[in-house]
């Protein structure tokens, strides 16, 4: 019989990459991982791990390891949503990591009715986007990400993770004042501004891999002169005159808009707004609760 602790840290390895990082997230030492991995491989037989330059790699028979050990983790999961379930009263805590936009229009509102119906609960909230997050739940750092997807960049979908929709969020082309043109096409409203500064996402994120393919397909290349993932910051240089931007309606979370704004081409126009939980855990009644409490903040009369 292989010891669980010892398969869970190999998992770990899997999942951060690295010893070092495995020990600063499970508050270990170095030594202390490398030595457990040690004794899961003489209990093993074979060798798991091998050297990479100055980094390990698993093995074959590591990664076999790895998906069994993936499926007793949901199957213990799965125990803790039923004894969960037969409780009458929610507690304990429930992680969950968000995006800006998701955390200011929806978190407050879930979080208010969560307290009204689970006052017991404890609720842990972290700012991150979803290429750090998602990685993070499968590493069981959070128990529920809210995440995005834009439109024509599907995100990777790993069988160990269940997607839920929350809802679909119209996205929008936001002009300086000085920028408004007359009237025209959307595509001709974007081409207008092929000479304009943009404020847009960093590089490597979903967001900006489908702006720059928007202004690519409209013919001309932004000139992307401010990078950040914070939209209020984009939605001020667009006030301010410095820049054009892509924004979604959820920016503005029921409120009038401070920004002309103009329809994008057809089939660009909508992101994605969703859910993620490790499968095994959906039918955990404070992640149940979570969604509900999401869908409730998410639905237009909780948002004007």
């Amino acid at each position: 019989m292989f010891d669980l602790h010892r398969l869970r840290l190999l998992r770990e390895l899997k999942h951060r990459g690295t010893l070092a990082a495995v020990a600063a997230a499970l508050s270990y030492a170095p030594s202390s991982v490398s030595q457990q991995l040690s004794q899961l491989e003489a209990e093993v037989g074979v060798p798991l791990l091998e050297p990479v330059g100055r980094r390990v790699r698993l093995t074959e028979q590591a990664e076999i390891l790895v998906a069994h050990t993936e499926a007793v983790l949901e199957r213990l999961e799965r125990a803790e949503a039923d004894i969960a379930t037969s409780l009458t009263d929610l507690t304990g805590t429930l992680r969950i990591a968000s995006f800006q936009t998701a955390a200011l229009a929806l978190i407050p509102t879930a979080l208010g009715l969560l307290r009204d119906v689970h006052p017991h609960l404890r609720v842990h909230v972290t700012h991150m986007e979803p290429e750090g997050a998602l990685p993070a739940l499968q590493a069981r750092d959070f128990d529920l990400v809210l995440a995005e997807e834009y439109p024509g960049n599907p995100n990777p979908r790993p069988a160990e993770l269940e997607e839920e929709d929350l809802l679909d969020d119209p996205l929008r082309l936001a002009l300086p004042q000085a920028e408004v043109p007359g009237r025209g096409t959307p595509l001709t409203a974007l081409r207008a501004l092929a000479g304009h500064p943009w404020v847009m996402e960093p590089e490597g994120t979903s967001a900006r891999h489908w702006a720059m393919t928007l202004c690519r397909n409209a013919g001309f290349e932004p000139d992307v002169r401010f990078e950040t993932t914070d939209l209020l910051l984009h939605l001020r240089l667009v006030e301010q005159g410095h820049a054009a931007a892509f924004l979604p309606d959820l920016v503005w979370n029921g409120r009038r808009p401070t920004v002309p704004l103009r329809q994008l081409p057809r089939g660009r126009r909508t992101r994605r707004i969703f859910t993620v939980v490790r499968r095994g855990s959906s039918r955990h009644p404070a992640i149940e609760a979570c969604r509900n409490a999401l869908l409730q903040a998410a639905s237009p009369s909780n948002r004007t």
